[in-house]
């Protein structure tokens, strides 16, 4: 075997390992969750939420977004907001249910962004069982 084969061989081998870990670097890993921790402060959002208490609507749908952002970036998914984080990890974590979360961290938004808006309480009320269930999607709870 020539000197040339050889490094044919070690360039193809380096490329290889180049790849691998190129791989590892980028995949999601898997994340264990203090699902105690999660459902606990899930709860206490849900509970936050008072018919009677307008004030509340908005500031409920805030704080589910809020955890559903903290999950995703234990999780290790990169990106500087939590939009660029929904778009990385998508269908392959909330599969079916990635409209409805694209539509309450919309929700989320137009809250934190435009002064007048303000939400139902059945808005309110959906919009948290769309962040309940993407938390499920995630295994946070």
């Amino acid at each position: 075997m020539g000197t040339s084969a050889i490094t044919l061989f070690a360039a193809i081998f380096v490329v290889g390992v180049l790849v691998f870990v190129a791989i590892l670097l980028t995949s999601h890993r898997n994340y264990t969750f203090n699902k105690l921790e999660y459902q606990s402060d899930f709860l206490a959002i849900e509970n936050s939420l008072v018919k009677e208490n307008p004030a509340t609507y908005n500031m409920a749908v805030v704080e589910a977004d809020k955890l559903l952002d903290k999950a995703m970036h234990e999780m290790g998914v990169s990106g500087r907001t939590m939009g660029e984080r929904l778009k990385r990890c998508g269908k392959e974590k909330f599969g079916t249910h990635l409209n409805s979360v694209w539509r309450v961290h919309k929700l989320r938004n137009q809250i934190a962004h435009e002064s007048r808006f303000s939400l139902e309480y059945l808005e309110s009320k959906r919009a948290l069982a769309v962040y309940r269930q993407a938390l499920k999607d995630l295994g946070a709870i």
